[in-house]
């Protein structure tokens, strides 16, 4: 479970970080990414870890090779507290920059990987887009 404050201090930059960018306001984007990436870097390897702020960071991260390197860090650490759902949702989001790298292949691998991870989930609409960027990407996948 992720500690409340750090939940709350990263959803409240996630906000910030989406309004600066829709406005496209760079100056304060690039500071409020410094400031989640040092809270990222504060906790890690504490007990206050935890692959939502990681995710959180690569889901801001525009470079596309930066962020797959974070989405991998919060992959191993949602593998560390068997966290379903985060499991799910980074791989399926490391294969969509995996798409837009021209890696199919580890795409591929990222999502049969969030499809097992998806079976024990709830959330309908994320089992339901694993499943069709699989089969957009492997024809001959079976659902």
């Amino acid at each position: 479970m992720i500690n409340t404050k750090i939940y709350k201090a990263v959803y409240h930059l996630s906000e910030q970080l989406m309004e600066a960018a829709n406005k496209d306001d760079r100056e304060t984007f690039d500071a409020l990414y410094k400031e989640l990436n040092a809270l990222c870097i504060e906790h890690e390897d504490t007990p206050k870890d935890h692959p939502e702020q990681w995710e959180t960071l690569a889901d801001f991260t525009e470079e596309l090779v930066d962020a797959l390197v974070i989405y991998a860090k919060a992959l191993k650490k949602a593998e560390k507290i068997n966290s379903k759902d985060h499991l799910s949702s980074i791989a399926f989001s490391m294969a969509q920059l995996q798409v837009e790298c021209g890696q199919q292949y580890a795409a591929i691998k990222s999502l049969e990987s969030a499809k097992v991870s998806a079976n024990k989930i709830e959330d309908k609409e994320l089992k339901e887009e694993i499943a069709d960027m699989l089969a957009t990407l492997s024809p001959d996948s079976e659902e």
